[in-house]
């Protein structure tokens, strides 16, 4: 149902119900109600309709929605009053026209005072309603618009780490095509492998962690043959941790950034230690320790280009999980770099 119907049906559902309920209680008074009253009150109900939406043209016509706070009470309590003050002529008009005017009764300043009472309580809940409406369809459309918005970055942060993957992974293989046929022919089939995963999760938010940990043990195993006896893997990963989702290419990216900045870097190469275990709260803990040494702090922060490292994995991780996820680099000592990264076991704040 569009916008226009709901309004609509609500409007003749509100306004008809308040005139049944007149009706009833008119009914079980001691003097009762006669056909003419019916169509008196139903007459009314008609009135508080098109006032109400008339009221509603202003409003969208003069933007009182871009008004500040006291402006709006201020022009609404003001609308309200000039409204029951009309509606009180109104229901004078209607019972000269139907014929069942008591000037007497009428015409008392009490019962005036209680029919302007009564129609300023009925606006004012009209009022309440209509902008509670429209503040919460706002709100609703701009959480729609930022999880929108917050697809597009995850999807075009993936899209970076892809073909930057791809072009580390054939570079570890050119080095082989000449000096071990054999050996790059299985680098190839490893390649394959990754990229055939690859497409798979692509438009996946978040994967069973056990599909990230096979590729990053095949691209591990590419990294062997190429650093050879320089490079040494360790895993410690608890059962339970297969029990969670991560993003795509994220403890890939991590081991990537160990190598390329760790292990790359000395004569004698070291050891990647990927340890993974669940916390207290239902968190999965993952921490990649990894020799090297971190003389300055990396920046976690965006970069002109997007980033396709840590920045990068940073980003996603605050996407999609909020402040409920952690990461942190730091050095274990003189000899080696601790990445670890804490992700909560719950339902991600986007859609997959």
């Amino acid at each position: 149902m569009n916008r226009i119907r709901l309004y609509w049906l609500l409007q003749i559902l509100g306004w008809g119900s308040i005139a049944f309920v007149q009706i009833l209680f008119a009914s079980l008074s001691s003097t009762g109600i006669n056909q003419v009253q019916v169509w008196g009150f139903i007459v009314l109900a008609v009135f508080y309709l098109l006032s109400t939406h008339f009221i509603r043209y202003i409003i969208k016509t003069y933007d009182w929605f871009k008004l500040s706070i006291p402006q709006l009470l201020l022009q609404s309590v003001l609308a309200m009053l000039a409204l029951s003050l009309v509606n009180v002529v109104v229901q004078i008009l209607i019972n000269i026209a139907f014929g069942i005017l008591n000037p007497q009764n009428d015409f008392q300043l009490l019962v005036i005072s209680a029919n302007l009472f009564i129609a300023f309580l009925f606006y004012a809940m009209w009022f309440l309603l209509y902008f509670l409406f429209h503040f919460l369809d706002n709100y609703n459309n701009t959480l729609k618009y930022e999880a929108k918005i917050n697809q597009i970055r995850l999807n075009h942060l993936k899209s970076q780490l892809n073909p930057h993957f791809i072009f580390n992974a054939l570079n570890s293989v050119r080095a082989l095509v000449d000096e071990d046929p054999d050996k790059a022919k299985n680098a190839i089939t490893r390649i394959s492998n990754i990229l055939r995963f690859s497409l798979m999760m692509d438009k996946k938010q978040t994967i069973d962690f056990e599909d990230e940990l096979n590729t990053v043990k095949d691209y591990l195993i590419l990294e062997s043959i190429r650093f050879e006896e320089r490079l040494q893997v360790e895993y410690q990963i608890e059962d339970e941790a297969f029990n969670y989702k991560i993003p795509p290419m994220m403890l890939q990216t991590i081991v990537e950034n160990a190598i390329k900045h760790g292990i790359s870097n000395l004569v004698k190469g070291g050891i990647i230690e990927i340890k993974c275990r669940e916390g207290l709260e239902d968190d999965l803990y993952i921490q990649v320790k990894n020799s090297g040494y971190l003389k300055t702090p990396p920046s976690l922060k965006p970069k002109a280009d997007g980033g396709h490292g840590l920045s990068n994995t940073v980003q996603r991780l605050k996407l999609i999980y909020g402040d409920k996820a952690r990461f942190r680099i730091f050095n274990s000592g003189n000899q080696f770099v601790i990445t670890e990264i804490k992700i909560p076991k719950q339902r991600v704040t986007l859609e997959q």
